[in-house]
């Protein structure tokens, strides 16, 4: 179907981005839409298109790599593409193959959505079959600290999109403190919530 769309992003909100190509803009949903930045800059979004009875969605990712991992997820009992969205979210899908190589239900279970019984569905389904998406598989950083919530507009659109990903009131509550403490783009917001949501679970 579609493989990539270039363009221009006009809009970045914290469910989708608008791609404007050819006088058409594409509505896509992403892992992280402030991972795209609205410039005058043509820039490449690899698609996806997923079609059910009821809805049509076009999603859009940074990489090949993100979007191969995407499609793999999606075939886990239990995982939709609002899920799948979710685990990518945290911009690094290596650390998401290396959890599944290493059976490491424990990791697999920060996700939203992603219970002990789907963590095991991933490890059965794809452990031996994401190997050739990357070639360096990341451990994940138990001394990793992320970051708080600070009340200005770029945290304000960071916690938005996590809300959107699925992530409860309660369990932002838990990282805010931290958040306060850093001056970021909304992007750096997203990226240093998502590593200590995972480190609070």
């Amino acid at each position: 179907m579609y493989d990539y769309i270039k363009g221009i992003i006009t809009r970045v909100t914290p469910e989708y981005i608008t791609l404007e190509q050819g006088g058409i803009g594409w509505q896509i949903m992403t892992p992280n839409p402030y991972a795209f930045h609205q410039t005058e800059e043509i820039q490449q979004v690899f698609t996806y298109l997923h079609v059910r009875e009821d809805v049509q969605w076009l999603l859009g990712f940074k990489s090949l790599e993100q979007r191969e991992l995407f499609k793999k997820l999606i075939t886990v009992s239990g995982i939709g593409p609002k899920g799948a969205l979710a685990i990518l979210a945290s911009g690094i899908p290596s650390q998401v193959i290396g959890a599944i190589e290493r059976e490491d239900e424990a990791f697999l279970v920060q996700f939203p959505g992603v219970g002990k019984k789907t963590a095991r569905q991933m490890i059965l389904d794809l452990k031996g079959k994401l190997g050739d998406l990357f070639t360096e598989i990341e451990m994940p950083d138990t001394d990793v600290t992320l970051l708080s919530m600070a009340e200005n507009g770029a945290l304000d659109e960071a916690i938005l999109a996590l809300q959107a990903l699925g992530y409860s009131q309660r369990e932002l509550a838990k990282v805010k403190t931290d958040m306060q403490k850093e001056d970021l783009d909304t992007e750096g917001y997203m990226k240093l919530a998502l590593r200590l949501l995972l480190k609070h679970k």
